[in-house]
């Protein structure tokens, strides 16, 4: 049976096919770069580096603050061996060290859709290039080398550290889902934003322009500020 010619469709799209899933990936950046989560290698840097971070950090999150070391390595371990989430370790290249973590969420392959999200990283680490150049590395391999349609950002609709951070990004505000989640005893209202592959090619070339070294000055300032660079692309 053919589908009601008389009735509007979304786009044709003759040519999909499901695609792969995500997998633990190694990547190398400029000032950063991408593991697969391991607490045998990673694990006494991201102690660490999560022992001392702010504790109004966790707050938004679905884990933590934790009393103790055990508590974060216990959390690191059942990362590590997610079977529903993919999680990456982010090293900072100056110091060599693992200073953050994230994760590929509720990958959907036959819709070509991910979520990037539990991203939280050490104070020292915040604010660099290498938090923005590794969510670009990731974001480069769910559309150049996954060919997904679809990436997703998700966070508390009070967070608003988060929101500025998914529209600094190049992401797009979608809209807000009512009582979506309880969180920690809390309800949570969930703020959605995603980037789309027919964005993707001018966010990639406004990242690439960013990232470049000549745009950081000799304290590692930025001249040119990413929103700015987005905001161009964009046009």
């Amino acid at each position: 049976m053919s589908l009601n010619p008389s009735l509007p469709l979304g786009a044709a799209l003759p040519g999909w096919t499901r695609r792969a899933s995500p997998q633990p990936v190694t990547i190398d950046g400029r000032t950063c770069r991408i593991e697969p989560l391991d607490v045998a290698r990673h694990g006494d840097d991201l102690l660490a580096a999560f022992r001392d971070t702010d504790e109004a950090s966790w707050v938004y999150l679905f884990i933590g603050p934790f009393a103790d070391d055990a508590g974060i390595l216990t959390w690191l371990t059942e990362a590590a061996n997610s079977k529903d989430y993919i999680y990456s370790a982010i090293i900072d290249r100056a110091s060599g060290r693992a200073g953050g973590v994230c994760a590929f969420m509720r990958p959907d392959p036959a819709n070509g859709v991910v979520e990037i999200g539990s991203i939280h990283y050490a104070d020292t680490l915040k604010r660099t290039p290498a938090t923005t150049e590794a969510m670009y590395l990731l974001m480069r391999y769910v559309f150049d080398e996954l060919g997904y349609r679809r990436y997703e950002w998700k966070c508390n609709s009070l967070n608003a550290p988060s929101r500025r951070a998914a529209l600094r990004l190049g992401f797009r505000f979608e809209g807000i889902f009512r009582n979506h989640l309880v969180v920690k005893g809390h309800n949570r209202d969930t703020a959605w934003f995603s980037i789309l592959d027919s964005e993707w090619p001018a966010l990639k070339g406004a990242y690439e322009r960013w990232l470049v070294p000549e745009n950081f000055d000799r304290d590692g300032g930025q001249r040119v500020s990413l929103s700015e660079t987005m905001i161009a692309a964009r046009g």
